[in-house]
């Protein structure tokens, strides 16, 4: 499951432990074409360090057999192969992710969308390795044809039906918090309640860190090229995941074209918000709503955050390379 998303958490791992003054625990290695690290306060508990590395590690594989793009027998990739109308049985993993993206792809007008796949392939995003480029407009309209998470997926109980034999899943913007929540879910089987998982920028983080502090977790700012810190919010006990849109991109005739596609029109979005933030009861809902916003941009994503009561941080790129921040009353609430 290669990451091909905007990672916008900065040096989390480093801003969680700086000034230990307890035991630490530091995991790390690569997993879905990233990184992953853990950090883990046992305070009095003994902890087999071999084991919970096994156990992570355990967890990540898992992950990636059951919905890895990447991977030709992954479950995911078994499922895209198939034909239409045909019934399929899902893990109980699988079953849950796609319902969750369901949810977020109802309550944000479609713009959180799994079968996008095929149009994040047109324009060079993708698994297959074509390079980055400007479709045809026949060619956005035949891959539009393909999509659409409420016509293209039937999800009964667990198993799945799909209406186009072309349709497929694509699982980036949502199985990498999944998997930042298998790991935390292997890490509190050890009876660790204080610690952070993150992979690839998106995390979960509980209890507290070695200094008996909340988790405070950089957002990075939005400029190509840079790596300066934007803010830093209070993240304990929360999912939080970045989408931006300029990290991933590519110019063509003076326009630049990101990887950030909207289900609706087939092509990258064109609105300022270049940055979402978003922080919630989990990695996996985190992940998903965090695309879902960038998509949808500040002013219609504000509407669906307050309503929904999300945890938000938009930033907007405005004339003169300068940018303006706007944030839900939830998020403002968490960190008062």
């Amino acid at each position: 499951m290669i990451n091909r998303r905007s990672f916008l958490i900065l040096s989390a791992a480093a801003l969680a432990a700086c000034k230990t003054g307890a035991e630490v625990l530091k995991l790390s290695g690569s997993t879905m074409g990233t990184t992953y690290n853990v950090v883990a306060i046992p305070g009095s508990a003994r902890i087999d360090e071999k084991a919970l590395d096994a156990a992570i590690k355990t967890a990540l594989a898992e992950v990636n057999v059951q919905m890895s793009n990447w991977d030709a027998d992954s479950e995911v990739s078994r499922i895209n192969a198939a034909s239409a109308n045909e019934p399929m049985a899902l893990s109980p993993a699988l079953a849950g992710v796609l319902r969750a993206a369901d949810d977020v792809h109802r309550a944000s007008a479609g713009r959180f969308d799994v079968t996008v796949g095929p149009l994040i392939e047109l324009w060079g995003f993708g698994s297959t390795g074509s390079a980055p480029h400007v479709p045809a407009d026949t060619d956005v309209a035949e891959a539009l044809a393909r999509t659409g998470q409420e016509r293209m997926l039937t999800l009964t109980g667990d198993t799945l039906t799909k209406s186009v034999s072309g349709a497929e899943i694509y699982l980036p913007a949502i199985g990498k918090g999944h998997g930042v929540d298998r790991v935390a879910e292997a890490v509190r089987g050890f009876g660790l309640t204080d610690f952070m998982v993150e992979i690839g920028g998106d995390l979960y983080a509980s209890g507290r860190n070695a200094s008996g502090l909340p988790w405070q977790i950089g957002i990075e700012s939005p400029v190509a090229g840079d790596r300066a810190l934007h803010a830093v919010a209070d993240a304990t006990d929360l999912g939080m995941a970045t989408s931006g849109d300029y990290r991933n991109f590519f110019e063509d005739g003076g326009n630049r074209y990101s990887h950030i596609i909207d289900p609706a029109t087939g092509r990258p979005i064109l609105h300022k918000t270049v940055s979402a933030t978003v922080l919630t009861e989990s990695a996996m809902m985190a992940d998903a709503w965090s695309t879902a916003m960038l998509v949808l941009g500040r002013e219609r994503g504000m509407e669906i955050a307050e309503e929904r009561g999300l945890a938000v941080v938009f930033i907007d790129r405005e004339p003169g390379e300068g940018f303006t921040t706007a944030t839900s009353s939830h998020y403002a609430s968490l960190q008062a």
